[in-house]
């Protein structure tokens, strides 16, 4: 499945000076790092619990202390991250916890998250059930919210005239000839 057109593709790659698969990758973890720095930050405003900016709805003497730099290994790559901090010390990153620095599989759990259809209750249950993480749907509102301009992005994207699908069948035997173990294998491919 494309998210851009071809046209779209040949653009993004000239734009950013693409000449390699490595040039790729690093777009790739770059987003995904913007991905994970925008959830921090929505878990922030949970914590405090206003948005950043937002004084008027200000109920806490707690407020944002700066950033302080981690780097953290995903499918991607090794990647920097700009973690939100508060004055009091009180904020507990759900999404990359603290001493936390490999982030893999998280990158599948985001997409499984969008293909879901971000209901807060099902991305509660995700969290929950792979990561053993509590959070309140207040704070999947807050990150959702932070990620809705992505997520309407790749909704709105053109897509191709013509997909390509191969489905794939294979199956296995074991049987036993002369008394000898023999295996075989058939694979059976359609390309439509």
């Amino acid at each position: 499945m494309s998210l851009m057109s071809k046209e779209q593709l040949k653009q993004w790659i000239k734009e950013n000076n693409m000449k390699s698969v490595t040039d790729v990758q690093s777009a790739l973890k770059e987003l995904f790092a913007e991905t994970l720095q925008e959830m921090l930050e929505g878990e922030l405003d949970t914590t405090l619990g206003y948005p950043k900016h937002d004084t008027k709805n200000k109920r806490t003497t707690n407020s944002r202390n700066g950033h302080s730099k981690k780097t953290v290994r995903s499918e991607y790559g090794e990647m920097d991250l700009q973690i939100p901090r508060d004055r009091e010390g009180e904020f507990e990153p759900v999404i990359v916890k603290k001493h936390q620095s490999n982030v893999t599989g998280i990158e599948d759990q985001i997409i499984a998250l969008y293909a879901k259809g971000i209901s807060t209750r099902d991305i509660q249950d995700h969290l929950q059930q792979l990561y053993g993480v509590e959070v309140s749907p207040t704070l999947i509102s807050n990150v959702t919210n932070k990620l809705l301009p992505l997520i309407k992005e790749w909704q709105n994207r053109p897509l191709q005239n013509v997909y390509a699908i191969v489905f794939m069948d294979a199956i296995h035997f074991k049987a036993k000839q002369d008394g000898i173990n023999c295996q075989q294998s058939s694979l059976h491919g359609d390309r439509y």
